[in-house]
């Protein structure tokens, strides 16, 4: 039976904070000893004024985003069971406000995790940021196709004091003081109420109730929200119930929407993966599917060393297998889609997927945040993600056990048959700033 739809039902949400508390006195008194204040306070060092320009910025930012996007979503999948949903944008931006506030040690950890070139500065770093933000609202105000936002805020109590320089460039929509020490549960209630707005309502609650305290000093935020429309749109009448093989040996029932029609395919043989662009409207923004071949008795063929299935896939993408997918590197073809409506909402703690990413060090008591107060004493304990996506026939809100694909095939079916009846990795790329907005892997319809 085919699936209910109401306008725009493609959306997919996520908001990532991380809370900050005074770190516990330390018993070496130097550890402790504020740093020398310049007579003009710099938030970076005077070397890093003059390393690489705005345009080399840009580019490096989106080099490091995409290569995060492949880190983070191979530790996720190698530890998470079931269904996965993550926001890689969501989680970078923040991560970058974490390096904006960030110096020494810190800093050089941070950058390394966000992926960012030696030779590129905080500071180019900082205006590149500043400039695909003005990139993101002009086309968020041209845009009548899609609806794409995201919003970093830094609240931070309001006893702790703000070095002018980073006040300068985060400005008044970015920072935000709040009184943690008299009133965490107001303020608690003032973040969940910044992120809901972002997020269209789809993301409440985010912290939870002992998310903040008294000994609360500052919380990174950031809240992205995506809702667009198929391309070309999956007619509901053709969604009815079908089987999808989770495993070889268990079986689950979803609602297959399909359609016929020409999109940009690839057979990746690196990847052991079958490759399919589903564009929204405006083309800005396309869900790229990565699809492991299927046969009778759940077999996956595989090329190259490539071990099969959706973890084979993923222990093989790179950066550079990334770029070659999203870079105008499929061709059109006509094809038969097939792909299920799902639902999938997730939350986490993620220090201990960043502490294994390498930057465990913002979480010691030994975190240097001096580019933000100018003082020692400030230390992340926590910082929660939560991603939400519904996809259904409009766009982004199984009978057949037999072969569906061979992985080879030097003269391939005309037209192509696409159909995901067993697990598949899907990401939602921004073409417009090269970066990957969010990423999952559907393993099973059941929750």
């Amino acid at each position: 039976m085919a699936t209910s739809t109401q306008g725009w039902v493609a959306l997919a949400v996520a908001c990532l904070v991380s809370s900050a508390v005074a770190a516990p006195q330390q018993p070496s008194a130097a550890a402790l000893t504020p740093p020398k204040e310049p007579a003009r306070p710099l938030c970076v060092e005077e070397a890093q004024l003059m390393q690489a320009s705005p345009v080399n910025a840009l580019q490096a930012l989106s080099d490091g985003q995409r290569a995060f996007s492949v880190s983070l979503l191979r530790h996720l999948a190698a530890t998470t069971e079931g269904n996965l949903f993550v926001s890689p944008h969501s989680i970078y931006q923040a991560l970058l406000l974490a390096y904006f506030t960030a110096a020494g040690h810190t800093e050089r950890a941070v950058k390394s995790v966000l992926q960012l070139p030696e030779d590129v500065g905080k500071v180019p770093i900082m205006h590149a940021y500043k400039f695909d933000e003005k990139m993101l609202e002009a086309r968020a105000a041209n845009s009548s196709s899609y609806e794409l936002r995201s919003a970093n805020r830094l609240f931070i109590d309001q006893s702790q004091p703000v070095r002018e320089c980073l006040a300068g460039i985060l400005q008044d929509t970015e920072l935000q003081t709040m009184d943690f020490a008299h009133n965490p549960a107001q303020a608690r209630q003032t973040i969940n109420q910044w992120v809901e707005s972002v997020t269209k309502g789809q993301i409440r609650d985010l912290i939870p109730e002992d998310g903040v305290h008294e000994q609360t000093k500052l919380i990174l935020a950031n809240a992205a929200y995506f809702k667009g429309l198929w391309q070309s749109q999956f007619p509901a009448e053709n969604t009815h119930k079908e089987v999808f093989h989770i495993s070889s040996s268990e079986r689950g029932f979803v609602n297959m929407m399909k359609q016929k029609g020409s999109f940009n395919y690839k057979v990746s043989e690196p990847l052991g993966a079958h490759v399919l662009e589903l564009p929204y409207k405006g083309h800005d923004v396309s869900m790229y599917i990565l699809l492991p071949p299927f046969v009778k008795g759940m077999g996956v063929e595989g090329t190259g060393g490539v071990s099969g299935g959706v973890d084979g896939i993923i222990s093989a993408l790179t950066p550079e297998a990334l770029l070659d997918l999203v870079d105008d590197q499929l061709m059109a073809r006509q094809v038969e889609v097939a792909i299920p409506t799902f639902k999938v909402e997730q939350s986490a703690d993620l220090v201990g997927t960043l502490e294994a990413l390498g930057v465990g060090d913002l979480f010691k008591p030994s975190a240097n945040l001096t580019s933000l107060t100018g003082q020692p004493g400030i230390t992340f304990d926590r910082i929660m993600h939560k991603a939400k996506i519904e996809v259904d026939e409009q766009g982004t809100k199984a009978a057949g056990a037999t072969a569906l694909f061979a992985f080879r095939s030097s003269r391939p079916l005309t037209p192509i048959q696409f159909i995901c009846n067993h697990p598949f990795v899907y990401m939602l790329y921004d073409k417009g700033q090269k970066t990957v907005l969010f990423a999952g892997v559907y393993r099973t319809p059941k929750a």
